[in-house]
């Protein structure tokens, strides 16, 4: 049975940290796995809204992401994904501290798979609830020159 390479997560999470969309959110990856996926945002002033609270965009990008990188580890080298419906639940505002995304793959089929994510406050609190549905993209060079580690071992 193949096992995902430890060096190959390594330098997935360091290619998907260095993201420049990633930096602007000040978001990170924590860790990855098989079909899961933790992703932490550390709020700041760039990420509330007029009224003090952190913005629904900051929330829909961090269940997109996690619920992305649960699927994506599991992947085969040369195939990507794209999110092509998302679905979210704001089910309580923040105002400061570190928000935690965790994604979940529930399925991933031939073209298609499906994942969840939450997002809770740093004492566990849930915020919000969201699915994705992502689209595989067939001979996709994800981080071309950036990753030399085999992904299997």
């Amino acid at each position: 049975m193949r096992r995902i390479n430890p060096e190959y997560i390594k330098a997935i999470v360091e290619v998907g940290n260095d993201c420049p969309y990633f930096k602007l959110l000040s978001m990170t990856i924590e860790s990855l796995g098989e079909g899961t996926a933790e992703l932490v945002i550390d709020l700041e002033e760039k990420h509330l809204q007029p009224f003090g609270m952190a913005h629904g965009g900051v929330f829909s990008s961090l269940i997109d992401a996690a619920a992305f990188w649960a699927v994506f580890a599991e992947l085969d080298e040369d195939k990507g994904l794209t999110t092509v419906e998302m679905k979210l639940n704001y089910l309580a505002p923040v105002k400061n501290g570190r928000i935690v995304g965790k994604g979940r793959r529930i399925k991933m089929g031939s073209t298609t798979g499906l994942a969840e994510a939450t997002i809770t406050d740093e004492h566990g609190k849930l915020l919000s609830h969201g699915t994705a549905t992502f689209l595989l993209i067939p001979h996709w060079e994800y981080g071309a020159g950036k990753i030399s580690v085999p992904k299997y071992i």
